[in-house]
């Protein structure tokens, strides 16, 4: 037998009246149910994220994680030079936020006053201070026109040429500012700014490099540690390419920047100085190539003849 009764009810999502067919019937619709669920889910979740950080504190910063050791890597350098008198070349740039090559340049031009000593080169903190007692009136650059973008990378081409993972190119492209446009659902990379990169970090042109070193090989023949291998390859700008996960060396290059005499390099050597005439003889002021008993500070005896010069 059909209920005729008529059940009044109020819906607890929308607060519209509604008949009900039953007394359990909250919601006046299908709708109103679902947006009901996910609201008290959402609610859930986040009374249990309250929980789960109560107490803590959490900084907020819209940078990324490699940015935030870099910016707290120059905080620490700042610190520890703050209060010094005197500073190396290094110590300048971190102060003036400018490169070592840049402070270098203000030596040769005068600007900074230094004294060197044993290798060293000192700067006094207060030489630094006085760059800006006298300074020149400040004169804006005039803007120089952008040139457009006009050659550009698949993710494909550059996965083949430096042998990299997508994921990796994406991640670099993000930290580097490297220029980026979607065509077609299509991701491409200025090309100027991928090679400028790759050659930069020393991934260059390697195709007429055979013989190559992984840092296991660095480690085994030369002693080094894992930071001082980085540290090093950066600074002689070793060619590098990398396979995977793994990085590889320019065993030609890394070897000559560590002053190893390559095999074959030693027998031709040995072979040209062989061939010297010990006892028919220019002096070598440099001491290379003397006969025995022979110091670059003896005297010449053709310094004695005369030049009357061509005529």
């Amino acid at each position: 037998m059909k209920n005729n009764i008529e059940i009044q009810k109020i819906c607890e999502w929308c607060n519209k009246p509604f008949i009900a067919q039953k007394m359990t019937t909250r919601y006046c619709s299908h709708a109103c149910n679902s947006k009901a669920y996910k609201a008290s889910k959402k609610e859930e979740a986040i009374k249990q994220l309250d929980e789960q950080t109560a107490g803590k504190q959490f900084n907020m910063v819209g940078i990324n994680y490699s940015t935030a050791q870099k910016i707290e890597k120059l905080s620490d350098a700042y610190e520890k030079i703050k209060n010094k008198e005197f500073l190396s070349v290094s110590e300048t740039a971190i102060l003036l936020s400018v490169g070592r090559v840049t402070v270098y340049r203000y030596l040769h031009d005068g600007l900074l006053k230094a004294f060197q000593t044993a290798g060293k080169t000192l700067i006094r903190r207060a030489d630094i201070d006085s760059l800006f007692d006298n300074a020149k009136q400040y004169k804006a650059q005039p803007n120089k026109e952008r040139k457009p973008i006009t050659a550009f990378y698949t993710v494909a081409e550059i996965k083949k040429k430096f042998n990299v993972k997508e994921s990796w190119i994406y991640k670099v492209a993000r930290e580097n500012n490297i220029p980026k446009t979607l065509f077609m659902g299509k991701s491409y990379f200025s090309k100027k700014h991928i090679d400028s990169y790759f050659e930069k970090k020393g991934f260059g042109d390697t195709q007429n490099i055979e013989e190559w070193y992984s840092v296991d090989d660095i480690q085994n023949k030369y002693n080094l540690s894992s930071n001082a291998i980085y540290s090093f390859v950066s600074e002689k700008n070793i060619p590098r390419k990398k396979d995977g996960n793994k990085v590889f060396y320019s065993k030609k290059d890394f070897d000559l920047a560590k002053g190893y005499v390559i095999p074959e390099y030693r027998i031709l050597f040995i072979d040209w100085v062989s061939k010297f005439d010990k006892w028919n003889y220019i002096i070598d002021r440099w001491g290379l190539f003397n006969p025995p008993g022979i110091t670059p500070f003896d005297k010449d005896v053709d310094d004695n003849i005369p030049f009357h010069g061509f005529d």
